[in-house]
Protein backbone atom coordinates (compact mmCIF):
# COMPACT_ATOMS: atom_id res chain seq x y z
CA UNK A 1 0.00 0.00 0.00
CA UNK A 2 1.48 3.30 -1.14
CA UNK A 3 0.25 5.27 1.87
CA UNK A 4 2.03 2.93 4.29
CA UNK A 5 5.27 3.15 2.28
CA UNK A 6 5.08 6.94 2.45
CA UNK A 7 4.68 6.69 6.22
CA UNK A 8 7.62 4.30 6.50
CA UNK A 9 9.81 6.66 4.45
CA UNK A 10 9.58 9.20 7.27
CA UNK A 11 11.76 7.07 9.57
CA UNK A 12 15.00 7.20 7.51
CA UNK A 13 14.37 10.91 6.88
CA UNK A 14 14.22 11.46 10.63
CA UNK A 15 17.45 9.53 11.18
CA UNK A 16 19.26 11.58 8.53
CA UNK A 17 17.87 14.80 10.00
CA UNK A 18 19.09 13.98 13.51
CA UNK A 19 22.55 13.00 12.24
CA UNK A 20 22.79 16.31 10.37
CA UNK A 21 21.53 18.22 13.38
CA UNK A 22 24.29 16.83 15.57
CA UNK A 23 27.16 16.29 13.14
CA UNK A 24 26.53 18.42 10.06
CA UNK A 25 28.22 21.70 9.21
CA UNK A 26 26.08 24.85 9.56
CA UNK A 27 25.38 24.85 5.82
CA UNK A 28 24.50 21.15 5.88
CA UNK A 29 22.14 21.85 8.76
CA UNK A 30 20.26 24.27 6.51
CA UNK A 31 19.66 21.32 4.17
CA UNK A 32 18.58 19.34 7.22
CA UNK A 33 15.87 21.91 7.89
CA UNK A 34 14.42 21.12 4.47
CA UNK A 35 14.55 17.37 5.14
CA UNK A 36 12.88 17.90 8.50
CA UNK A 37 10.10 19.93 6.90
CA UNK A 38 9.64 17.21 4.24
CA UNK A 39 9.37 14.49 6.88
CA UNK A 40 6.79 16.47 8.83
CA UNK A 41 4.74 17.25 5.71
CA UNK A 42 4.64 13.59 4.66
CA UNK A 43 2.36 13.08 7.67
CA UNK A 44 -0.30 14.93 5.68
CA UNK A 45 0.58 13.31 2.37
CA UNK A 46 0.17 9.72 3.58
CA UNK A 47 -3.32 10.46 4.89
CA UNK A 48 -4.41 12.12 1.66
CA UNK A 49 -3.04 9.24 -0.41
CA UNK A 50 -4.73 6.66 1.83
CA UNK A 51 -8.13 8.34 1.44
CA UNK A 52 -7.76 8.95 -2.31
CA UNK A 53 -6.72 5.36 -3.02
CA UNK A 54 -9.09 3.76 -0.52
CA UNK A 55 -6.19 2.39 1.50
CA UNK A 56 -7.34 3.43 4.97
CA UNK A 57 -6.92 0.63 7.50
CA UNK A 58 -6.44 -0.04 11.20
CA UNK A 59 -2.77 -0.88 10.59
CA UNK A 60 -2.25 2.29 8.55
CA UNK A 61 -3.83 4.40 11.26
CA UNK A 62 -1.62 2.87 13.97
CA UNK A 63 1.50 3.14 11.77
CA UNK A 64 0.76 6.81 11.11
CA UNK A 65 0.48 7.53 14.83
CA UNK A 66 3.68 5.54 15.49
CA UNK A 67 5.56 7.70 12.97
CA UNK A 68 4.14 10.87 14.52
CA UNK A 69 5.14 9.74 18.00
CA UNK A 70 8.65 8.86 16.87
CA UNK A 71 9.13 12.28 15.29
CA UNK A 72 7.73 14.12 18.29
CA UNK A 73 9.64 12.26 20.99
CA UNK A 74 12.96 12.14 19.15
CA UNK A 75 12.88 15.82 18.17
CA UNK A 76 11.73 17.12 21.57
CA UNK A 77 14.48 15.11 23.28
CA UNK A 78 17.12 16.23 20.76
CA UNK A 79 16.30 19.92 21.07
CA UNK A 80 16.26 19.64 24.86
CA UNK A 81 19.62 17.84 24.73
CA UNK A 82 20.97 20.71 22.61
CA UNK A 83 19.79 23.15 25.28
CA UNK A 84 17.28 24.88 23.01
CA UNK A 85 14.15 24.09 25.03
CA UNK A 86 13.53 23.25 28.72
CA UNK A 87 13.83 19.57 29.60
CA UNK A 88 10.33 19.84 31.13
CA UNK A 89 8.87 19.87 27.62
CA UNK A 90 10.00 16.39 26.51
CA UNK A 91 9.19 15.02 29.97
CA UNK A 92 5.59 16.26 29.69
CA UNK A 93 5.28 14.99 26.11
CA UNK A 94 6.68 11.57 27.01
CA UNK A 95 4.34 11.17 29.99
CA UNK A 96 1.31 12.24 27.97
CA UNK A 97 2.24 10.01 25.02
CA UNK A 98 2.88 6.95 27.18
CA UNK A 99 -0.50 7.28 28.89
CA UNK A 100 -2.59 7.98 25.79
CA UNK A 101 -1.01 5.30 23.63
CA UNK A 102 -1.31 2.71 26.39
CA UNK A 103 -5.01 3.46 26.85
CA UNK A 104 -5.64 3.66 23.11
CA UNK A 105 -4.14 0.19 22.68
CA UNK A 106 -7.18 -1.23 24.49
CA UNK A 107 -9.53 0.06 21.82
CA UNK A 108 -7.15 -0.89 19.02
CA UNK A 109 -7.08 -4.43 20.44
CA UNK A 110 -10.86 -4.45 20.01
CA UNK A 111 -10.55 -3.34 16.38
CA UNK A 112 -11.36 0.35 16.85
CA UNK A 113 -9.07 2.92 15.23
CA UNK A 114 -7.61 5.50 17.65
CA UNK A 115 -9.61 8.47 16.37
CA UNK A 116 -12.87 6.52 16.44
CA UNK A 117 -12.71 5.85 20.18
CA UNK A 118 -14.39 9.08 21.29
CA UNK A 119 -18.16 9.42 21.59
CA UNK A 120 -18.67 12.82 23.20
CA UNK A 121 -18.71 16.00 21.12
CA UNK A 122 -16.03 17.58 23.31
CA UNK A 123 -13.80 14.53 23.07
CA UNK A 124 -14.12 14.40 19.27
CA UNK A 125 -13.36 18.13 19.07
CA UNK A 126 -10.27 18.01 21.26
CA UNK A 127 -8.83 14.89 19.66
CA UNK A 128 -9.94 14.95 16.04
CA UNK A 129 -11.25 18.38 15.05
CA UNK A 130 -9.56 20.28 12.25
CA UNK A 131 -8.80 23.18 14.60
CA UNK A 132 -7.02 21.06 17.22
CA UNK A 133 -5.18 18.83 14.79
CA UNK A 134 -4.10 21.73 12.59
CA UNK A 135 -3.15 23.86 15.58
CA UNK A 136 -0.98 21.12 17.00
CA UNK A 137 0.59 20.34 13.62
CA UNK A 138 1.36 23.98 12.84
CA UNK A 139 2.92 24.71 16.23
CA UNK A 140 5.06 21.58 15.96
CA UNK A 141 6.26 22.36 12.43
CA UNK A 142 7.07 25.96 13.32
CA UNK A 143 8.88 24.92 16.49
CA UNK A 144 10.88 22.00 15.08
CA UNK A 145 11.88 23.67 11.82
CA UNK A 146 12.45 26.99 13.56
CA UNK A 147 14.74 25.47 16.17
CA UNK A 148 16.65 23.54 13.51
CA UNK A 149 17.01 26.75 11.49
CA UNK A 150 18.28 28.81 14.41
CA UNK A 151 20.73 26.02 15.28
CA UNK A 152 22.09 26.16 11.71
CA UNK A 153 22.23 29.95 11.53
CA UNK A 154 23.92 30.30 14.91
CA UNK A 155 26.88 28.36 13.51
CA UNK A 156 27.38 30.69 10.54
CA UNK A 157 29.64 33.61 11.53
CA UNK A 158 28.00 37.02 11.34
CA UNK A 159 24.45 35.81 10.73
CA UNK A 160 23.12 35.31 14.25
CA UNK A 161 22.34 38.91 15.23
CA UNK A 162 21.88 40.15 11.65
CA UNK A 163 19.04 37.67 11.09
CA UNK A 164 17.62 38.08 14.58
CA UNK A 165 18.35 34.56 15.77
CA UNK A 166 18.03 35.44 19.50
CA UNK A 167 14.58 36.93 18.91
CA UNK A 168 13.59 33.89 16.83
CA UNK A 169 14.73 31.59 19.63
CA UNK A 170 12.61 33.46 22.18
CA UNK A 171 9.56 33.28 19.93
CA UNK A 172 10.09 29.56 19.40
CA UNK A 173 9.95 29.02 23.16
CA UNK A 174 6.38 30.34 22.98
CA UNK A 175 5.39 28.08 20.07
CA UNK A 176 6.99 25.12 21.85
CA UNK A 177 4.81 25.61 24.92
CA UNK A 178 1.76 26.14 22.68
CA UNK A 179 2.51 22.78 21.10
CA UNK A 180 2.70 21.25 24.57
CA UNK A 181 -0.69 22.75 25.46
CA UNK A 182 -2.27 21.33 22.29
CA UNK A 183 -0.67 17.96 23.01
CA UNK A 184 -1.95 17.80 26.60
CA UNK A 185 -5.48 18.96 25.81
CA UNK A 186 -5.75 16.48 22.92
CA UNK A 187 -4.62 13.69 25.23
CA UNK A 188 -7.02 14.36 28.10
CA UNK A 189 -10.14 12.92 26.39
CA UNK A 190 -8.23 9.71 25.65
CA UNK A 191 -7.35 9.24 29.31
CA UNK A 192 -10.80 10.22 30.64
CA UNK A 193 -12.60 8.02 28.10
CA UNK A 194 -10.45 5.01 28.95
CA UNK A 195 -10.92 5.42 32.70
CA UNK A 196 -14.69 5.59 32.27
CA UNK A 197 -14.88 2.80 29.69
CA UNK A 198 -12.44 0.20 30.96
CA UNK A 199 -11.91 0.83 34.70
CA UNK A 200 -14.32 -1.90 35.86
CA UNK A 201 -13.92 -4.34 32.98
CA UNK A 202 -12.13 -7.53 34.13
CA UNK A 203 -9.18 -8.89 32.17
CA UNK A 204 -9.73 -11.76 29.73
CA UNK A 205 -8.05 -14.20 32.11
CA UNK A 206 -10.28 -13.13 35.02
CA UNK A 207 -13.38 -13.32 32.84
CA UNK A 208 -12.46 -16.86 31.75
CA UNK A 209 -12.19 -17.99 35.39
CA UNK A 210 -15.62 -16.68 36.34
Amino acid sequence: MLANWITLSRFPLLLITVLILYHGSPWTRLVGVGLLFLGLMLDTVDGVVARKRGETSLFGSVLDIAADRTYELVLWVCFADLGMIPVAIPLIIIARTTLTDAFRSIGVGQGTTPFAQHRTALGRFLVGSTFMRTGYAVTKVITFCGLALTEALSGIPGTSYVLGVPAMTSGLQVTAWLAVAFCVFRGLPVIVHSLREYWSIPSTAEAAKS
